[in-house]
């Protein structure tokens, strides 16, 4: 299937699509936002730890986690893996801007191109055939695209490492997770928008939203994670940071008015000493009369 030339999907409903690696995939995610959640009750204080700092904890060890394991999967295989094909062999995108190389002799078609990326990974590594399962949905992630990888590449080294520091921000109590946490979540958030932006203004030749696996849980809901909560995220940390202003702003107006007060005590003070002063002038000299 060449680049831009996508055939009708058949009609197919969710459960058809449902095989042992789809499965697979799916139970990987919730075994990792199950460790998430074991990792938060042996570092969080169960008693001095709100719900939302437990909650917020839990989300970013699952993101690094997420970032680590799964992405930084896909993008090993997008830079060690590679394998040669006939072109325009089934599934595989011809590396016009996508992750590969074009051979062959003469003009024409090129006789073979090497790809590489999850399609090149091979069906024993099961972190290339998890990425197939959702390049079902969105081909890019099998092609691969340059864009695509680019930015995961920035996502595993930059995000997962700054989701780590946000967790442990949050273990300690350090009021440096807010602004960890603002710093991550918008780049999370820009990091989405480059992503299927360019594909939607190019007509989303790439996204197959036939069915509703696909639309629905593959696209809107596993993206839309990464846009929803950072976004919550940006939310708390800056109301913590807004409050801390406020406290510091009545601080200093107190610190002010105390300041203010002083002043006029001494202003008093000074009056009392003149006065008290003009009064032992007047009996100094009367005495002397």
């Amino acid at each position: 299937m060449a680049f831009g030339k996508k055939a009708a999907p058949p009609s197919v409903s969710a459960w058809d699509l449902i095989d042992q690696t789809t499965i697979i995939s799916l139970f990987s995610t919730v075994a990792i936002l199950g460790a998430a959640w074991g990792l938060s009750l042996f570092v969080l204080d169960k008693r001095s730890t709100s719900l939302r700092t437990r909650l917020l904890f839990i989300w970013h060890a699952f993101d690094a986690l997420i970032h680590f394991v799964l992405e930084g999967g896909f993008v090993y295989n997008c830079l060690f893996s590679s394998k040669e094909v006939r072109s325009g062999g089934g599934h595989l995108l011809d590396p016009e801007g996508y992750l590969g190389r074009v051979g062959g002799n003469g003009g024409g078609r090129s006789r073979w191109i090497t790809v590489g990326g999850a399609q090149a990974g091979g069906e024993a590594n099961w972190l290339a055939s998890l990425w197939m399962v959702y390049g079902r949905a969105d081909r890019r992630w099998v092609g691969v695209d340059l864009t695509v990888v680019s930015i995961e590449i920035i996502t595993v080294l930059f995000a997962g490492s700054m989701a780590v520091l946000a967790c442990y921000d949050i273990a300690k109590r350090n009021p440096r997770k807010n602004l960890v946490m603002i710093i991550l979540a918008t780049a999370e958030i820009y990091g989405g928008y480059m992503t299927f932006m360019p594909e939607w203004l190019s007509g989303s030749p790439n996204l197959d939203t036939s069915n509703f696996m696909f639309k629905w849980i593959f696209l809107a809901f596993f993206n839309g994670l990464w846009v929803v909560i950072p976004a919550y995220a940006i939310y708390v940390a800056s109301e913590d940071i807004m409050y801390a202003f406020k406290a510091r702003d009545a601080w200093l107006g107190g610190k002010s008015y105390r300041r203010e007060r002083e002043k006029e005590k001494e202003r008093d003070s000074d009056s009392i000493s003149i006065a008290s002063t003009g009064v032992e002038k007047k009996r100094s000299s009367r005495k002397d009369k």
